[in-house]
């Protein structure tokens, strides 16, 4: 009977493998269920949600640091409080979701300050009376993202007077592996502008909202 393994070598390298894999624990969890899928392509209608999301320029707008118009992302000449830097993450997606004709928290019905924690909130407690609902984990946000829904990834304070981090997914076509390991692509004001970077990235600050799959994702659909 021929042996499963052919060589030495070939058997050297399987163990290798397995090692690299043990290794992993982090990543190997998640990864295993996401590989045995594929991620919807990117339908016309995501096409148009992300060109849309570029002609933001958040990297140009919401600039941590300074008071900022919510809508406009555009500094307003306001004093900012002495603790902490400033950043814009939840005045980024509720103007967003303002210009898409969709409803988040957002002010006047709450200020700017610990806005993120309290959209994570909204979304869980009032969000769904609103269109919201909750995709069950990065891969299904990158989905409907790509079929040209508004869905925005939110992480939620462990602490009342800590802020949190919502972001918008960006529609596109990572693999299920990436999406596994360092979750889809979003577009997000913070400590980093970007109009793409990874949500691992993206949440940096935030360490619980990947390493513990803290991050929860809720998508909206689009007129």
């Amino acid at each position: 009977m021929k042996s499963f393994f052919p060589s030495a070598l070939s058997r050297r390298v399987f163990l290798a493998g397995a090692g690299l894999l043990a290794a992993a624990p982090d990543f190997a969890p998640a990864l295993a269920p996401a590989l045995a899928q594929s991620v919807s392509p990117v339908t016309a209608e995501g096409r148009k949600l992300a060109a849309a999301l570029d002609r933001f320029e958040v990297e140009k707008h919401w600039i941590a640091g300074v008071h900022v118009n919510w809508e406009t992302g555009d500094p307003d000449g306001r004093p900012v409080s002495a603790q902490g830097r400033h950043t814009h993450c939840s005045a980024f997606v509720a103007a967003a979701a303002k210009r898409f004709g969709v409803y988040i928290l957002r002010p006047p019905e709450h200020g700017q300050i610990l806005l993120a924690n309290a959209q994570s909130d909204w979304l869980k407690s009032t969000g769904a009376a609103h269109g919201w609902s909750r995709a069950a984990n990065a891969q299904a946000a990158q989905d409907l993202a790509n079929s040209g829904r508004l869905v925005v990834a939110a992480y939620r304070s462990r602490h009342d007077s800590k802020p949190g981090h919502i972001a918008i997914v960006r529609p596109g076509d990572p693999s299920a592996a990436v999406i596994a390991a360092q979750g889809p692509q979003v577009a997000q004001a913070g400590t980093v502008n970007s109009s793409s970077i990874s949500l691992r990235e993206g949440f940096a600050g935030h360490p619980a909202a990947w390493k513990n799959r803290e991050a929860e994702f809720f998508a909206h659909d689009l007129n």
